[in-house]
Parts: C-alpha cells; structure tokens; sequence
C-alpha cells in the first residue's frame, strides 16, 4: 500500500523526489479541493523550501503532511481556528507538538478545515464553508478534524495532522474510512501557547491509513516534558511495544450511552468485529455500558461552556473590547454564555465526575484488556442535514438573555442530534484512556462506519495489536485509492 512509510521509503531511496510530489499534489489539490474544501491555507512553496533541510531525519523522511487549522501552529502561517474573529491571524511560534512532526521527518504542507474551535462534529465553519466527505460529496466527513479527513481519503495525503478534543479523530475516521487513533492523555506534546487542551480532553495526533504509518507515528511522537500538566503512565514506554497478548479478553456492548437509537448498520458491523476476535481464539463478552453517559455528557458540556469563557476573556484582553454575538457562530455565543453563568464549584464537580469515570473504566480494564463499541452511530450525516430547529436558533441569538439552567438546556438541545450520531467517543477523551477507530465496515449505500476499541492508559500497544489483527485478516475497507486490487 502507498502509504506515508512508503512514499518516505521512496524519498529516500531518491526513487522519488519531495519536491517532484508536492508539485504532483500541487497540481492534485488544485483540481479536488474546489469539491471537497478540505485546504483552507496551502503552502507548497514553503514546504520546498523547507523539504531540502529537512529530509534525511526521521523515518517519515520529507514526508509532506497537512496540519489542522486549529491548534496546529507553524510560525508564519495563519492561525484561525475556523472563527473569523482570527481570519488574519499568523502564528508567532511553531507548537511543540508541530516541532515533534518535523523531528520525525516530516514537512508541513497546508492547512486544514474545521469548524469554529472545534466545537461540532461536523466540518462547517462559517468563514471556510463544509468539508466534504469524499466517499460521497453529500455527505460531511466529519469533524472537528474533517478537512483532514477528506484530504486523507482523498488519496491527496497518506497521513494529516488532527486533533481529538471529544471524537474529533475517531469520528472523522469512522465517517471517512480511515483509522484514527487517540492517544492517552498527556503523551503528546503540548505548549508552548496551550497547555491543558479543554483539561486534558483535547489531544493532538493525525488519521492515517495503515497500522504501520499509526504505531511509526505514535512512537515518534510519544512523549512529555516536565511543564505538561499531565503525564501519561509509563511502563510501558521502556519497552517500545509490548509483547502481543496471545490471548485478548475484550468487553463490547452497541448500546447508545445517552439512550439514542443506533443505526443497524453500527451493530452490524460490531458483531462482525466480534466474530474476527473469536474466531482469531479472543475471548468477547457482552456488558452494559459502564458509566452514567447522560451525566459524563452534561458534565462535557459544562467544561466546554468554561473553557470557552476562559478563553474569551483572554481574547477580550487582546482585542481591547467586548464580544458580541456577530463576532462568532450562534452555537458558540451560547456555549460562552452559558460559561459565564457557570460557578466554580460546577466545574471542579464536573473534573471529578470524569476521575470517577476514569477509575471505573480502569477498574474494568482490570478484567479485560479491550472495549468495543461502535464508532459512531450512524454514518456520516448530509451537508444539508437539519441537525437543529428554528425554536433552538431563536435561542440561541438571545442566549444572553436566559438562566443558566435554561443554557445548560440549549447546549445540550442544539448538540442533540449531532450527538446521537455520535455517542460513543466523548467517553475516552474524559477519562483520558487512549482509543481507536478502525475501518472495517461499508454500508449498503456505500458510505463507511467505524469500529472503537479502548483501553488502560498507556495501553496503546493492545490498540495498535487489534488494529494490526483486523488489517492481517484483510477487514479493512479504506478508501479507493488505498485499495490494492
């Protein structure tokens, strides 16, 4: 398969050129991206320049890849999260989790879209308009990191930097038939300009298509410094990669954590996934969800609504003014006031609502080694989809005006249809254990769903294993250009 070990293997064996391939995918986004709007700010020049010091280290070796318009820093480029609060906005320092990827050999070549602060999990900021999902251009390919998923699936990119704050890899992978991995917390890189990432719930990695380009990348970029704030268990990191269990005992359920319905499509392709791990000699157990989804999502929602007040009283600061409604998209305005009205004590009791998850899922972790769920729920929705009401927009334009009760209440109702497309994955980004997206399943309309494993902190060697298991018995389905026939 071509992918990004491939094309690295090529450069250095100077089968290929770096720069003969970006002037290829030059001439390639040109022609896609008019369709699929995956690229928001494209560099091919800076990324030559770049390639003729930078190949030669790493095993990535001049590997162009694309970074994410939001929290993927390079100096010089623009920096606008997806908000036209910060449509001219240029980057004043390269992020440490950027510097990591170039250490590993590769060179940053264009940005991403995604939605304003990465709040949806779609793809459809107002300043950029939607991603589109290349296995049906009807269809979103998700969010937040959706332009990356559309320029992976694409064909254009072997591997694209993204970022998972609350599905934001997992559901891109899952809607765009890629794998997504993300990480324990606190085993990326984080700083110089963010620290704690939404409390640790947000971490950067990239969508890939193959096991090997994902375990390659995972141990290159693995690893803290002491000002992280969080610091991910390490018994494992002196070894590399654990030895693989002979034998996997894995937990799997399709129930919807927040009692929504689930496509049978989602279920399908579970109980296909269950039949691979048993008749690969794995034992698999059915149970019931093991936390309170409804309360873990509300007590999500209350980070986000504290973050975000946070974060714009910082932006207040800089701008030297207050901020108004047409300064932002209408679900953000009301997340930033909900925010406001929050007290302290409710956000502290939220923290420890997710250490108690945490505990509990480690607690099962204790009994088996891996928890399967779908993915998502559905598959990707339509650009045109109707995921709110006219009686939810009027809310939010006047969200200054209501209680804090009643936003807790418009925040959980304008998500509500987004989230029943996607329950699953806000679980591991609160407990910070690592998981995985898989591509293992194509419905009959064509479009694909994913499959999620999880597992202890750290344990991303068992992740990369079951990956490893499914690729070897040839259940992937990627995209086309993927695909060797």
């Amino acid at each position: 398969m071509k992918d990004g070990l491939y094309y690295a293997s090529q450069f250095q064996k100077k089968k290929m050129s770096v720069k003969e391939w970006i002037d290829d995918r030059d001439k390639q986004v040109k022609k896609l991206n008019p369709e699929l709007n995956a690229f928001v700010e494209w560099q091919p020049d800076e990324a030559k320049k770049q390639s003729e010091s930078q190949v030669g280290t790493g095993p990535f070796f001049g590997l162009p890849i694309p970074l994410k318009m939001l929290g993927q820093d390079k100096k010089g480029w623009r920096s606008t999260s997806g908000s036209r609060l910060f449509t001219e906005t240029v980057a004043t320092t390269t992020d440490n989790f950027v510097k990591k990827l170039e250490q590993a050999g590769l060179t940053p070549l264009g940005k991403t879209n995604a939605p304003e602060f990465g709040f949806k999990n779609i793809s459809d900021p107002v300043i950029y308009g939607p991603a589109r999902n290349p296995w049906s251009l009807a269809h979103s390919p998700g969010g937040s990191s959706g332009g990356a998923a559309a320029a992976v699936a694409s064909g254009l990119f072997p591997i694209a930097g993204a970022s998972d704050g609350g599905g934001s890899i997992r559901i891109p992978a899952s809607f765009s038939g890629l794998i997504g991995l993300k990480p324990t917390r606190g085993s990326m890189p984080v700083g110089p300009n963010g620290w704690r990432g939404w409390q640790g719930a947000s971490i950067d990695f990239a969508l890939t298509v193959s096991m090997r380009d994902t375990e390659a990348l995972f141990y290159q970029l693995r690893g803290s410094t002491k000002s992280a704030p969080y610091q991910a268990p390490q018994e494992e990191w002196q070894q590399h990669k654990a030895a693989n269990k002979k034998q996997l005992k894995i937990a799997f359920l399709t129930e919807s954590p927040v009692g929504t319905s689930v496509s049978a499509e989602a279920i399908q392709a579970v109980q296909k996934a269950v039949k691979v791990l048993e008749d690969g000699g794995h034992e698999v157990t059915q149970i019931p969800y093991p936390v309170d989804g409804r309360q873990l999502i509300d007590s999500y929602y209350l980070m986000n609504g504290a973050e975000t007040a946070a974060m714009f009283e910082g932006i207040q600061t800089g701008l030297k003014r207050s901020l108004t409604y047409e300064d932002m998209e209408p679900m953000t305005w009301a997340i930033y006031q909900y925010g406001l009205h929050l007290p302290a004590s409710q956000y502290v009791r939220a923290l420890q609502l997710w250490d108690q998850a945490a505990d509990t899922m480690e607690q099962l972790f204790t009994e088996y080694d891996l928890f399967l769920t779908p993915t998502t729920a559905n598959t990707a929705p339509k650009i045109d989809e109707e995921l709110q009401n006219d009686r939810i927009r009027t809310d939010l334009a006047n969200a200054e005006r209501l209680s804090v009760n009643r936003l807790g209440d418009l925040v959980y109702e304008m998500f509500e249809k987004s989230l029943a497309i996607t329950p699953y994955t806000q679980l591991a980004n609160l407990t910070g254990q690592p998981a995985i997206s898989l591509p293992t399943f194509v419905t009959g309309e064509g479009l694909p769903i994913g499959i999620q494993f999880m597992a202890s902190k750290g344990r991303e060697d068992l992740l990369l294993q079951v990956g490893q298991l499914f690729e070897r018995e040839n259940k992937f389905i990627l995209p086309v250009s993927y695909r060797e026939f």
